[in-house]
């Protein structure tokens, strides 16, 4: 691992801005090259499941980040919390993280107290959580950004967005096909007094609700901007990432549908009333208002797998992780109504089904969003299994080294990779380099870690990592997983 160190660079260092570089120049070779084979043969020629040039590189461009054990969540019925998503709510200086099991957990600060705040499953509420197999259950939550702001309209309100088993319930929205298999909701709670260690309110009020298709990703991440600020157009506003349905391939059409939420971003105000039964509403400035055959609350299409999205806090660009079908995985910038392609598209290719991609004409529509990076399946850095997740755009002192990056990962395999949020690339998996951790060793990689950890809880070894980011409101960057119940927080080297 010494090499690697030797050769990790620097934030801001002419390192760091040549690999920019050599990212964006080898992203125009190989989108050159493919089209040069599109014009040298027959059909066969133009599909593969292996379109990009080379593999990412996994020695040049490393950072190497410090890392420490912040706080520990408990395991229920002898399992790790399968954590997803954590949150920070600054007006009661707390932390938030959730099970996908459907409990919401409170953490000080200083991650030393971590309390039960919420179990969503609780037989009282009548959600209950559907959260058999990998991708089911409670996917996301957020506070509005009013949550500690006494006298405010949202004043003690978050949502959350899970699965659930309860399909009694008429849905807003029907996919049009598939096998009916479970509820995707959208619930909004209030808690009576928003500094309350446990959740004080009554039962959630729904706000929207989607019978799923498939079992197979299909819901996704949910946030207010955390730059909006009172008065300004997108205070208030929930972003909701709905999945295409599951299965494979987009069998229902669902993600190119405009009359369809899936496969969407959606941006409702959750406190309106001029959407599907009055229980939210539609911002006016929604890019796609007042078109006939479009829902008004799509703020962008073509996604299959939303997993993650974030803000840069320098610019308010908006990246989204998207997770690919069976060749690309895809970070891409997010504008109102964009089309990042799907399932026309898989990454900077044409989809071409059960064939892969086309490789022929990349990147050649223009009225497509395509990544900014991309990385494909069987590369050599990986597992079998290949997903994207992020997305933290560091712009705080709180980790210099990774000052101006914007960090995303791999989430099965644990790998975290950065590019440089003021020079991004585009496109191709030249333009990015992994983050190692060291917690009193040598660098290494997350799965590692939560091997070792398990090792000291007398478990056997983690097979994947399952990698989530988080972050708070000062810049520092947490790491979550589902196989040891640690939640990590990268530190200053030397800290």
């Amino acid at each position: 691992m010494e090499p690697m160190v030797r050769r990790r660079i620097e934030v801001g260092s002419v390192a760091a801005r040549s690999f920019a570089a050599a990212g964006r120049r080898v992203a125009a070779a190989w989108i050159a090259a493919a089209a040069i084979a599109g014009t040298a043969g027959p059909l066969a020629a133009q599909t593969t499941t292996s379109p990009l040039p080379s593999s990412i590189e996994s020695v040049e461009g490393i950072i190497v980040a410090d890392v420490v054990e912040f706080a520990t969540l408990p395991d229920v019925d002898g399992e790790a919390a399968r954590m997803m998503l954590l949150v920070d709510e600054p007006a009661t200086r707390r932390l938030f993280v959730n099970d996908m099991r459907g409990r919401l957990y409170s953490v000080s600060y200083d991650g030393r107290t971590v309390e039960l705040y919420l179990d969503l499953d609780d037989p009282r509420w009548g959600v209950a959580v559907e959260s058999q197999g990998r991708e089911r259950g409670f996917q996301s939550f957020a506070f509005h950004p009013d949550f500690g702001r006494e006298g405010a309209p949202g004043y003690g309100k978050f949502y959350t967005w899970t699965d659930t088993r309860n399909t009694k319930p008429k849905p807003d929205f029907k996919p049009g096909g598939g096998d009916a298999t479970h509820h995707t909701v959208l619930l909004e709670w209030t808690a009576r007094n928003a500094a309350s260690p446990t959740y004080d309110g009554g039962a959630p009020r729904e706000l929207l609700r989607l019978e799923q298709p498939f079992r197979n990703h299909n819901g996704g991440h949910i946030a207010f901007n955390p730059l909006a600020r009172p008065g300004d157009p997108d205070y208030g506003k929930l972003y909701v990432g709905v999945a295409d349905g599951g299965s494979g391939g987009d069998p229902l059409r669902l993600s190119q549908n405009m009359q369809s939420p899936f496969g969407k971003v959606l941006r409702i105000d959750p406190l309106g009333s001029n959407g599907v039964r009055g229980a939210y509403g539609i911002p006016a400035d929604n890019p796609f208002v007042g078109q006939r055959r479009a829902l008004g609350e799509i703020y962008a299409l073509g996604v299959r797998n939303p997993q993650r999205f974030g803000w840069d806090p320098a610019n308010g660009t908006m990246y989204l992780a998207d997770i690919g079908q069976n060749v690309v995985e895809e970070v891409s910038r997010v504008t109102p109504g964009a089309n990042l392609g799907w399932n026309l598209w898989e990454g900077s290719f044409r989809y071409a089904g059960n064939r892969g991609v086309d490789v022929s004409k990349p990147r050649s529509d223009p009225a497509m969003t395509y990544p900014v990076v991309e990385y494909a399946h069987g590369d050599p850095l990986l597992q079998r299994r290949v997903a994207v997740t992020g997305i933290v755009v560091h712009r705080s002192d709180a980790v210099p080294q990774l000052r101006g990056r914007v960090l995303f990962g791999d989430f099965p395999s644990g790998e975290i990779f950065h590019f440089d949020a003021d020079n991004p690339p585009e496109g191709g998996n030249r333009g990015f380099g992994r983050v190692l951790l060291r917690q009193g060793g040598a660098p290494t990689t997350l799965l590692e870690l939560i091997r070792a950890r398990n090792r000291a809880q007398g478990k056997p070894p983690a097979e994947r990592a399952d990698l989530r980011f988080g972050e708070d409101a000062t810049g520092r960057v947490f790491l979550l997983n589902k196989h040891d119940g640690t939640i990590r927080m990268i530190v200053p080297s030397g800290a």
